[in-house]
């Protein structure tokens, strides 16, 4: 039994029941999240490393047989989403404990930190279509009981917009989810792929494809359903910000690359068309977003937006070289916005605000800080020799090659805006001087020991950029061996469901 497969699902269910027994004690709870993290970060790292070595690995929970019961499937894709996650994991909680208050614990912090990891490893993991939906309605409980900690009129603003569009995708994957089945009468992912390939009514598999194309659209913030991201992601306390940023709309861009290379791969010229559009469009609005807002966090809220497109062109292309430059970029994205976030945090806890116009003089005060954010900043923009570059780099050839050269110039000019957003930061945190006249911090002296655990996850994750940007190359092999096995569904079908897909009736 591969149960390495369930370790990552395990684990933070564990330890969000185990933190719940502790409900009194603050000191328990965050040594169960610290522990609980690291454990999820270990198990992920082994669960790849037995995926790279042996192939797909399946585990038929309950040891019924596919598709009568419920598959777990990492395949490298799913592998690489779940490492990611370990590390934002154990990031994030690190940084909690110097960023969240009493209050927000004793209201269930860890243990909701804990579950939301749960469900997004639980939909990395899945081979079963309504356990896809299963797990992001998960995810959803969690994040708003998160998205609200704390009450506060902005967050309840933000959380309304949030729980809205996302209900609305839910009940779209759901719908979808039934008329699947009365097709195929099937719910597991490889079991769908095969029958479908067999139904002569393409007609009803475009509409099919097209729900689900929306419904993982609204999850992954792609246009025109995006705007709850932006008007939520600023709210809540920065080290949820900093989890969702990095996470939650990867999930429904993993859904996406899923299904649109798994099932619903038919008919490339008409869905993928559809989705290239979608991604330029993404693209545009979000950087555009950006360049008209002046808060910290807005404008990482609507860069998240626009990046989303450069991995949904990945998809789109779906070309050897456009696949593997998706899963890079989404590697690179995951650990460089939400690194973006911490620092974010970094500089509010140091001058109190968030707002630009409030901000200065950083550099000055705190040049190591300037330096912790000009790494991913840059690395956002694509700026050699950071990981940011060559994740751009692979997209936009694959589109060149693709000859789609009219996406590919949107993808360049955002590249640029992306570059004058960061700019922007740089000029009105670090640079000016500070708004009161004085270089030195506008609030009282943060200690030293809650800035080091604030910092230290925010360097931890600036080394993992700079370490792929020096050394693309171990994180490019993973990314080529993904996109080989997400552009031959017959191997994902066989891991499954046997050599000739024996699991069916």
């Amino acid at each position: 039994m591969n149960l390495q497969l369930a370790l990552p699902i395990l684990i933070p269910l564990l330890a969000g029941a185990v933190s719940l027994l502790f409900w009194r004690s603050r000191l328990m709870q965050r040594m169960i999240a610290v522990a609980g993290t690291g454990l999820l970060l270990v198990a992920s790292v082994w669960l790849l490393a037995s995926v790279s070595r042996g192939g797909i690995l399946v585990l038929q929970v309950g040891n019924w047989p596919a598709p009568f019961g419920i598959s777990l499937v990492a395949d490298l894709l799913g592998a690489i989403m779940v490492v990611l996650t370990g590390i934002i994991g154990f990031a994030v909680a690190l940084y909690s404990l110097a960023t969240t208050g009493r209050g927000h614990e004793a209201y269930g912090y860890f243990p909701l930190m804990h579950l939301l990891l749960a469900g997004v490893a639980g939909a990395f993991l899945t081979g079963d279509i309504f356990n896809l939906y299963v797990w992001f309605e998960v995810m959803l409980v969690a994040s708003f009981a998160l998205l609200i900690l704390g009450s506060e009129k902005a967050q309840m603003e933000g959380a309304i917009k949030y729980v809205t569009l996302n209900l609305l995708s839910s009940v779209i994957f759901l719908v979808a989810v039934g008329l699947l089945y009365g097709m195929v009468g099937t719910l597991n992912m490889a079991d769908i792929a095969r029958r479908l390939a067999s139904l002569e009514d393409t007609g009803m598999v475009d509409v099919l494809a097209m729900m689900f194309m929306v419904a993982f659209g609204i999850k992954a913030a792609a246009f025109p359903l995006f705007f709850w991201l932006p008007a939520s992601y600023h709210t809540p306390p920065v080290a949820v910000s900093a989890l969702f940023a990095g996470l939650l709309t990867k999930v429904g861009v993993y859904a996406l690359f899923r299904v649109f290379t798994l099932i619903f791969h038919h008919s490339p010229g008409y869905t993928h068309e559809i989705l290239l559009w979608g991604a330029g469009l993404t693209m545009l609005s979000g950087v555009l977003g950006a360049a008209a807002q002046f808060e910290f966090r807005r404008i990482l809220s609507f860069h998240i937006v626009s990046q989303i497109g450069y991995m949904i062109l990945g998809l789109a292309l779906f070309t050897p070289l456009a696949i593997l430059g998706g899963v890079f970029y989404i590697a690179h994205h995951i650990l460089v916005k939400t690194n973006l976030f911490l620092v974010s945090g970094i500089v509010h806890r140091l001058q109190g605000s968030y707002r630009l116009k409030r901000l200065g003089g950083l550099y000055r005060s705190h040049p190591w800080l300037a330096v912790l954010f000009l790494i991913p900043a840059l690395s956002l923009a694509g700026m050699p020799p950071l990981s940011g570059f060559f994740a751009k780099f692979i997209v936009i050839r694959a589109g060149i090659e693709a000859e789609a050269y009219g996406v590919t110039a949107i993808a360049l000019l955002v590249g640029l805006l992306t570059l004058y957003s960061m700019i922007k930061i740089w000029s009105e945190v670090f640079w000016k001087t500070a708004p009161d006249g004085d270089e030195a911090d506008a609030q009282a002296a943060v200690g030293q020991r809650e800035l080091w655990l604030m910092s230290l996850p925010a360097v931890g994750l600036a080394l993992c950029t700079l370490l792929i940007g020096l050394n693309a190359g171990p994180l490019y092999a993973l990314a080529e061996a993904s996109a080989g096995e997400l552009l031959a569904p017959e191997r994902y079908i066989e891991a499954v469901l046997g050599p000739r897909g024996e699991g069916g009736p």
